[in-house]
């Protein structure tokens, strides 16, 4: 499945880059995500960054700033070769891009201050265990932010694909980031392969990676968008105030309203337990 999941991303790299595409549009444009804006604020200025997964690198280009530095790994080259090339021409010298499995990641274990992988275990045979290789990643202390499709939020978008299937794709109602992209067809290209064609995909539930967190030895902190009803968080790296399991699952049944107009990711926040080699 892995060779099946590269040869997909190499016929269609996602995202794609919007035709003469500028360091500052792409601040911009990220920056209209919350979530990016608290992450970008959570990192220190001198952090060592892993983006596992990375595609073609916008948010490890993103996250390029201060003294950070950034490894972004992905199995496809193509994917790679136009992150490396949007960096070169923004002229960032401290983002890296480096091509690895997710099965046998060529970087040492337990050197980052932060691994962020967003969209990735979901799309392999054994998510858990690809948590699981991932986490090892982080140095003791470090965090871990994890991005997954939700199953209660990816239920929209599983309709939406219904359709889509039974119309042989001439017809994808409701999709905001078709509609927005209607001018750019390699972008458009790519975000309905992603979300509607891909050949491996799996949900989860945020009890679920919680599991997968105990497992690996990193400390659960909370959830993005919060999983505590009413909550909106300052700092994306501190610790929610509760974790009382019923809530959660109250919270990712509104994620359907909040999340569900994309595809329905959320992310889940955690530390490395001090104490774990």
């Amino acid at each position: 499945m892995t060779r099946t999941v590269r040869e997909f991303y190499e016929r269609t790299p996602f995202p794609g880059y919007p035709e003469r595409d500028t360091l500052h549009a792409l601040r911009a444009r990220a920056e209209r995500s919350p979530f990016a804006r608290l992450l970008d604020r959570a990192i220190a200025g001198d952090a060592r960054i892993a983006d596992i997964g990375c595609g073609t690198g916008q948010m490890a280009i993103y996250l390029a700033r201060a003294d950070r530095i950034v490894v972004a790994a992905d199995l496809s080259r193509a994917s790679l070769r136009l992150g490396a090339e949007a960096a070169r021409r923004f002229r960032l010298a401290r983002v890296h891009f480096l091509q690895t499995d997710l099965h046998h990641p060529g970087l040492q274990e337990a050197s980052f201050d932060v691994v962020f992988s967003s969209g990735v275990v979901h799309h392999t045979p054994d998510p858990r265990a690809a948590f699981g290789r991932l986490a090892r990643l982080a140095r003791p202390g470090g965090t871990i932010v994890l991005g997954v499709y939700n199953a209660f939020a990816r239920v929209p978008l599983r309709l939406r694909r219904l359709v889509a299937r039974a119309t042989r794709f001439s017809w994808i109602p409701f999709d905001p980031v078709l509609r927005d992209r209607l001018g750019e067809p390699a972008r458009r290209e790519a975000w309905l392969r992603d979300q509607y064609q891909h050949p491996e995909e799996h949900r989860h539930t945020l009890a679920e990676v919680q599991r997968w967190f105990a497992d690996s030895g990193v400390e659960y902190m909370r959830a993005y968008p919060s999983a505590l009803l009413g909550d909106e968080p300052g700092d994306l790296f501190a610790a929610a105030g509760d974790n009382w399991r019923p809530e959660g699952w109250l919270a990712q049944l509104g994620w359907m309203a909040a999340l569900g107009h994309e595809g329905g990711l959320f992310f889940t926040v955690g530390r490395r337990s001090q104490g774990t080699r």
